[in-house]
C-alpha cells in the first residue's frame, strides 16, 4: 500500500449518527470526525455517508452534514455497508482504489465494512481517532484486527497531510487551521 492519492480516493463515513455519537465515552472522536469531514469538503474528495437504521438512531450529526452538503447519504441495515447493494454500487462506481474510512462502531460496522472492502481489492485507510466504540477495548481490538488484515491505521493529521502532499497546496493554510 501507498500513501493516500487525492485523485484515487474517497471518504466512506460510517454511521456518525446522533444517538451513536452521544453514547461514546471518548468525545474527541466526534471532533476528529468533523475535522475529517471538513477536510474532505474543502479538498472536494468524494464522500459517501452511511446511516444505520436512522429512524431509530437518528441521522448523521449536523456538523458532518454541514461540512459535506454534497455527500451521498445512504441508509443501511447490514453491519457491513458494502453488503448493501446500493452502497456497494455507489462505492464501486467511483472507480477509486483507495477508501479513507472512519465511524461508529469500530468493532462492528467499521470492521465488517473494512473486511469486505479489503476482500474486494480496495486499499483501506482507517482514521483511528475518528472511529469510536462504546468500549475502548472493543475499538482497540478491532483496530488490531484491521492492522493485521491489510488496513492502514492512520490519524486525522496523517490523512490531511497525505492528501495535501505539500505546504504549497492552495488549501494548506485552511486545513492547517482545522488542526491547530
Amino acid at each position: 500500500m501507498n500513501t493516500i492519492d487525492i485523485d484515487n480516493c474517497l471518504f466512506l463515513i460510517i454511521d456518525m449518527q446522533d444517538k451513536l455519537v452521544n453514547m461514546l465515552n471518548d468525545k474527541s472522536v466526534k471532533e476528529q470526525a468533523v475535522i475529517c469531514a471538513k477536510a474532505a469538503g474543502i479538498l472536494k474528495v468524494p464522500a459517501i455517508i452511511t446511516e444505520q437504521y436512522p429512524k431509530g438512531l437518528g441521522g448523521t450529526i449536523e456538523e458532518i452534514k454541514t461540512a459535506l452538503p454534497n455527500a451521498q447519504y445512504l441508509e443501511k441495515t447490514y453491519f457491513s455497508a458494502y453488503k448493501d447493494k446500493t452502497i456497494k454500487e455507489t462505492v464501486d462506481k467511483y472507480s477509486k482504489k483507495q477508501i479513507i474510512m472512519f465511524g461508529i462502531e469500530t468493532h462492528i460496522c467499521v470492521l465488517q465494512t473494512a473486511f469486505d472492502l479489503i476482500n474486494a481489492g480496495y486499499e483501506l485507510f482507517i482514521i483511528e481517532n475518528s472511529c469510536g466504540s462504546r468500549s475502548e477495548d472493543n475499538k482497540n481490538t478491532a483496530l488490531k484486527r484491521l492492522l493485521h488484515n491489510n488496513a492502514q491505521i492512520i490519524s486525522t493529521e496523517m490523512a490531511i497531510f497525505e492528501l495535501l502532499k505539500t505546504s504549497r497546496h492552495a488549501n494548506f493554510k485552511e486545513l492547517q487551521n482545522l488542526i491547530k
